[in-house]
């Protein structure tokens, strides 16, 4: 099922909430980078190492992680369920990776990326139980221990969101254009 067939009024209750809440944060991420150049994308205009292209490309890697995250629980996290510590270093080159556009990747392909794995987490809302509960691998930045699917998806509109914040003021920062305001 598509994010075309998927729509608040199609979902209702808690499930039509979490779809907005997260249509909305993914709207914002995507108005902000509207109209960029590639090059613009890469352009670092603050202290941060953070970019516009970055920032897209490190919530398409967050959002398909929590996806995988929902239906298999820890055993689908980058480091197969081992402690945060036994991570291999691929795992570790590919997180830095992921926060960069490399040659040949660019913000549209990037973009439409998102749609697809957008597409694929609202098809998973409308069916999941959100009750389900998987276990969380150790790691420095998880204070609990258990996740359930619904505190998945809000930690999906969390991060997406903050990301929001900053991709605004990377935005503001190369060209002067606001978000909001």
């Amino acid at each position: 099922m598509s994010t075309m067939a998927i729509t608040s009024t199609t979902l209702s209750g808690e499930r039509a909430d979490l779809f907005q809440a997260l249509a909305n944060a993914r709207h914002f991420l995507r108005f902000t980078v509207q109209g960029l150049t590639d090059e613009q994308a890469v352009q670092r205009t603050t202290a941060s190492e953070l970019t516009l292209g970055g920032l897209i490309k490190h919530v398409n890697a967050v959002e398909e992680q929590w996806q995988k995250f929902i239906v298999k629980g820890r055993a689908a996290m980058a480091w197969d369920g081992a402690d945060f510590s036994q991570m291999p270093p691929e795992a570790f080159e590919a997180f830095h990776n992921e926060f960069h556009m490399q040659s040949g990747e660019t913000l549209d392909a990037l973009l439409e990326n998102y749609a697809q794995i957008a597409d694929r987490t609202d098809a998973l809302l409308a069916q999941v139980d959100l009750d389900t509960v998987h276990e969380l691998p150790s790691a420095p930045w998880f204070v609990d221990t258990h996740w359930s699917v619904r505190r998945t998806l809000l930690h999906i509109i969390s991060e997406t969101t903050q990301h929001c914040g900053h991709a605004d003021i990377i935005r503001e920062s190369l060209d002067g254009q606001k978000t909001m305001g």
